[in-house]
């Protein structure tokens, strides 16, 4: 049981550091695109999670339809009705462990719901709002 615990709590560890250095990166690009940016902010980023917009297959969606109102549990794909692991890093610590996946999933989950790619504060709100739901 204390190898788990100390896994767990190794991976988190991980998992945090690498938000981090996303989250810094992107506020550096953000700055430079806008020199009144200041930070990232969490109630931006729930806007954005939560409103709704015809996506690209035509149907009125939002990151809700897929991952559900409680980040902390698992939910299902609006399109195809698999189940989606909890977004929320604190219940599921493997979801932001690579900044090569984050970048992924924000590319293909924004053109999904939006049609387009998210901007670097999009992406920066949106992360700040799901590491701290």
């Amino acid at each position: 049981m204390k190898l788990i615990i100390t896994l767990f709590l190794l991976f988190t560890i991980s998992s945090a550091s690498v938000i981090n250095e996303y989250l810094s990166a992107l506020a550096k690009q953000a700055k430079a695109q806008n020199p009144k940016f200041t930070e990232f902010d969490a109630k931006r980023g729930e806007a954005i999670f939560t409103s709704k917009h015809i996506g690209k297959k035509g149907k009125e969606v939002s990151c809700v339809s897929c991952h559900g109102n409680d980040l902390s549990k698992p939910s299902k794909n609006f399109f195809t009705a698999k189940e989606i692991e909890p977004l929320s890093p604190k219940a599921n610590p493997k979801r932001f462990s690579e900044v090569k996946t984050i970048e992924k999933w924000l590319r293909r989950n924004f053109n999904d719901v939006y049609n387009r790619e998210g901007t670097t504060e999009e992406k920066g709100d949106v992360v700040t709002y799901i590491i701290n739901k």
